[in-house]
């Protein structure tokens, strides 16, 4: 957490500012718009990596559908994930993430600016219901990301078994679906150090629902699996 208290300080004379802005957001989320909101998150988050000494490198931003209303499914190695999609995805969008975010301090108010919906994992009727919350959203236009391994991995870029569940709200929604491959992300808030690093993000091409229509969900989540293992074993 120490490249966190460096992200502070570095920022400490517009941090009052920003968070005022936050907190209208987050109080009154009706009066702004998804973009604009998205914008003021997407502009903070450049700021923080760049003083956090956070080298981005991100490809394959041609693969995002152009149409909104789609679902991202990518590897989790912790809590700079989202960061990493703030800064390199121009379209605003929510996350599906444990309910132990919300006792996150600043993290909890960022993740309610971006509509994001939390899960108690241990309550299945709950998590059905948010997934299904979830299907009625991205068929109105919401994009949304999920980590289908439902937790993150503590083993560096490796990663572990995709949850074939975690697949049926965009198979129910009919909407692209978008693998996205991380790499050292988990450097970034995971170690004790604030020495520069670099990070990866790779935005895979995405099954349409004709590519995958005809397949259950355990087969989606290894594809998705198998796609983004081997994305990472190219990129190490």
């Amino acid at each position: 957490m120490e490249r966190i208290l460096l992200m502070v300080l570095k920022s400490i004379f517009q941090l009052p500012y920003w968070l005022i802005l936050l907190n209208k957001y987050k109080k009154h989320p009706e009066k702004f718009s998804d973009q604009k909101k998205y914008a003021f998150l997407h502009h903070v988050t450049v700021k923080a990596n760049k003083r956090g000494r956070v080298t981005l490198t991100c490809t394959g931003t041609e693969n995002l559908p152009k149409e909104t209303g789609y679902v991202l499914y990518g590897n989790h190695q912790g809590l700079f994930d989202a960061l990493l999609l703030l800064e390199t995805h121009d379209k605003p969008f929510a996350t599906v993430s444990k309910i132990e975010i919300q006792n996150i301090p600043f993290l909890r108010d960022v993740f309610t600016i971006l509509g994001s919906k939390f899960i108690v994992r241990e309550d299945v009727r709950q998590s059905i219901k948010i997934l299904n919350e979830v299907t009625e959203e991205v068929k109105q236009g919401k994009n949304y990301l999920i980590f289908p391994e439902g937790t993150r991995s503590k083993n560096g870029n490796q990663i572990q078994e995709f949850k074939g569940g975690s697949f049926k709200c965009a198979m129910n929604a009919k909407c692209p679906i978008v693998p996205l491959a991380i790499l050292d992300s988990y450097k970034v808030f995971d170690t004790h150090s604030t020495k520069r690093v670099g990070v990866q993000i790779h935005y895979l091409k995405p099954l349409y629902y004709e590519d995958y229509k005809n397949m259950k969900s355990n087969d989606i989540a290894h594809y998705v699996e198998a796609a983004i293992r081997q994305k990472i074993a190219e990129s190490e």
